[in-house]
Order: structure tokens, then sequence, then C-alpha cells
């Protein structure tokens, strides 16, 4: 087959659209609390934010083309078919309704509207803030053959051009020459890298790219991407500009957070830093532009989420509900959920986060590897089953403090610390998971003819 190409001005869209799917409620909050937390410590803090904020995402999505599956659902099953459906289906949960998805209309109202609202009328208008945010979002992903225009081509521009105005204000009167604030206790100051890398795990990225992958193989396909290598140097070139924009505006973000301790305090999350900053430099005016670019950024996520997780389950349960039905559902869900405090939210999910992110690292990691040894399902369930052992214990250590001081729960973490090499930064599962890949190719390699491949077409 001939090499296609498509337009420089076409894998420019497709950047926007890239970035537009990922940049959305975390993507705001959480490195500008963040910055305020690291202090002078910021530098390798966001080089790790970085690499799990952008380097892993982007690996989930080339992940997805390398392996030439049709889904994540796909991916899974080299695992085992009923791990690949309980993994997606939470996966799908936790970057849906249950956790980014309500998030989003959350940090929408708190941020851009809250600060308008006087406290008698707060949850009311939440109620009604939301219920028409979830509707807009519901309309929108209905059409996902309609997702490169309203994200890569009207939302994104929208919502750069904002944050442009936020940004370069806050920087400008940024006083860079004074001394940077000391890092808050704990692992800021001890390892203010992997804090860092823990701290990219909040934005659900990396989750969210391996199911956001077959949403833009699908619009380069639309473009005249048929071939495998094709579609791989299409997610390369597009894939690279939004990384590029990512990475950009994540390190501006957390700097802004550290220099803004010149006027403020630390603030309990980013979200209330922004606004924070938005108005001391702007006043009202500041306020209402930050309102447009939270909605904006939360409106175009949940565009690409909805219809992502809904086209998911389609994929999964063919004979359940409707790609209409799910996203209708998955709406009503998320509305119901964002009625809940932002911080509830985060403090809910972050256990969850803990559980799936080493999975989906090992997963995109053995999707690349997977040639070497022959696509091996061994390989894939070893690696997997040596992991789910140390994320559980990732989970139970990041539960809410209440559920931590039980003295049951307070033994299991005691227990993890003494057997699990850099647990206590959040890194765990490495030296299990690494085992339990050496485990897998010794088995493959020993006994090659018994192995049971699984095909890469």
């Amino acid at each position: 087959m001939s090499k296609q190409t498509i337009r420089t001005s076409s894998y420019l869209f497709i950047g926007s659209m890239i970035f537009g799917l990922f940049f959305g409620a975390g993507n705001l909050i959480f490195p500008v609390h963040m910055g305020q937390e690291a202090g002078q410590n910021i530098f390798p803090v966001v080089i790790g934010f970085i690499l799990t904020g952008v380097g892993l995402p982007f690996l989930g999505i080339m992940a997805i083309g390398v392996s030439k599956v049709s889904s994540l659902y796909e991916l899974a099953k080299r695992v085992h078919p009923a791990y690949a459906v309980i993994f997606t289906v939470l996966l799908n949960l936790a970057i849906g309704p249950l956790f980014a998805l309500p998030r989003l209309g959350s940090v929408s109202y708190q941020i851009g509207i809250a600060p308008f609202i006087s406290g008698n009328n707060y949850h009311i208008i939440l109620l009604l803030f939301t219920f028409c945010f979830y509707c807009i979002t519901l309309a929108l992903s209905l059409k996902p053959g309609k997702i490169l225009l309203w994200i890569g081509k009207i939302l994104n521009p929208l919502f750069l051009l904002f944050l442009g105005i936020l940004m370069s204000t806050a920087l400008y009167h940024a006083n860079f020459s004074a001394p940077l604030p000391l890092p808050v206790a704990g692992t800021y100051t001890t390892s203010p890298f992997f804090r860092g890398f823990i701290e990219g795990y909040n934005t659900i990225d990396a989750v969210a790219s391996l199911v956001f992958g077959i949403i833009i193989i699908t619009t380069l396909q639309s473009f005249g991407l048929k071939s495998p290598r094709d579609i791989t140097l299409g997610l390369l070139k597009s894939g690279f500009i939004a990384i590029f924009f990512m990475s950009l505006i994540y390190a501006c973000l957390a700097y802004i957070g550290v220099y803004s301790l010149q006027y403020l305090t630390i603030s309990a999350n980013g979200g209330i830093a922004l606004a924070q900053i938005a108005a001391h430099f702007l006043g009202t005016g500041g306020s209402i532009i930050l309102a447009i670019v939270v909605t904006i950024a939360c409106l175009k996520t949940g565009i690409g989420i909805t219809s992502a997780i809904a086209n998911s389950f389609v994929h999964m349960f063919p004979n359940s509900l409707s790609y209409r039905q799910y996203t209708i559902l998955f709406s009503i869900i998320a509305f119901v959920m964002s009625n809940i405090s932002l911080t509830q939210i985060i403090i809910l999910g972050v256990p969850l986060l803990m559980f799936l992110y080493p999975l989906c690292i090992t997963i995109i990691l053995l999707a690349f590897l997977s040639p070497l040894f022959q696509h091996d399902s061994r390989v894939y369930l070893t690696t997997t089953f040596c992991t789910i052992l140390a994320a559980f214990g990732d989970a139970v250590h990041n539960l809410p403090a209440n559920i931590t001081s039980i003295p049951s729960i307070e033994n299991i973490i005691a227990f993890y610390h003494s057997v699990l090499p850099f647990f206590a930064i959040g890194m765990g599962w490495v030296v299990p998971a690494s085992l339990g890949f050496i485990a897998g190719i010794i088995w493959h390699c020993c006994a090659p003819t018994k192995s049971q491949q699984i095909s890469a077409n």
C-alpha cells in the first residue's frame, strides 16, 4: 500500500482535539496546588508530573495503535477474558460517571460560578448549573463523528485563548527574583520527583488514554490513513503537538502556583487557588475569564469521556443498551455525583486511581514489548497478577484517614511497608511488576511450544 499523508493543518486540528480531550478539570487544578506545595522543589516535581500527566497518556495512545486492537477490552483480553471485562469496566467507571465525569461539573461550578453565589443559594445553583452542564455534554456527545469539530476546531482554540490571558497576566506580575518558598513537609521534601510522578496520576490521563486512543485512531482513519504504519506516524505527529502544549501549560500553571504564595496562602485545592489568582490580578473580569476557561475545559473533556465510555460499553456488551442510552445513563449518574463536594470527589476517587494506574502503566508497556515475547498471554498474566497484589496495597494506603486508622487496615498497610520497596512513595508496584514480567518471560522461554499466543492482527 502506498503511503498516505494528510495536510499539516489537519494534524494541527487533530493535535488540538487530543489536547482538548485530555486537558480538563484535573489538568487545571492539580498543577497550581502542586506548585504551591512544592515551593523551591518545583522543578523535579514538574518533571515527574509531566512524565505521568503527559508522557504516559501519549504512550497509552501509541499502545493502542501499535497493538492493532480495536479497543482497550481487546488489549486487556491478552491477560484473561474475565480480567478484560473487570478492568475495562472499572477503568471506564473511574474516568466516567464515578469520578472524572462528575468532577468536571463540580470543578466548573466551584471555580467559575461559586465566587458569584451567596452561601444560601450555593447548592441550588450547583444543581441547576450541573444539570445544564450535563445536558450540553450529552447533546454534543450524541454525534461522535462531530468530536473533531466541537473539540479540535471550536472549543479548544477558545480555551487556549482565554487561558493564555490568565497565565500571561499571572506570570507577568510574578517576582522571579524573590526566593522561592520552602516545600511543604513529606515527600515534597524527601522525594519531590516521585511526588510529582504520583500527582500526575490525579489527571487520570494515562487511564483515559486507553479509551481515547480509539477515538483518535478513528479520526486519523477518517482522513484516509489506513495502514498501521501511516496511523502510527499520524499518532506521532498529532500527539507531539498535543504533548508540547500540555507540557508547557502544566509547567506554567505549576510555577504560577509557586509564585502565587507571594500574595496568597496555600489553598485547600487548586480550584480555589485558581479563583484567588484570577481575582487578585483581574478582579471580577478575571473571575469571568476563569469561569469561561474552566467551563470550556471541562465541557470538551466531558464530551470526549461520555462518547468514549459509551462506545466502550457498547463494544463490550453489544446486546445491552445502545450508544444513545449509555450516554444518557452516564450523564445522569455524573449529574448526581457532581453534587458532592469537589474535595470529597477527589478523596473518594484517589484509592481507585492508585489501584488502576499501575495496571494501566504495565499494560501500556506490555503492548510495546509484546512482539519480543510473541504476544504470549502468560507474560501478560504474570505481570498483571503481581501488579494487582501491589496495587491493592496502594489503594488501601490512600483510603480516607478515618478508614486507614482502623487497626486491621493499619496492619495491612504496615505489612506492605515492610515487604515492598518504594511503597511509601506510591511506587510499590514497580518491583512486583518487574518480577512478574521476568517470571512470564522465563515461562515463555521454557515452554514455547505450549504458549497460547495472541495474534497481533
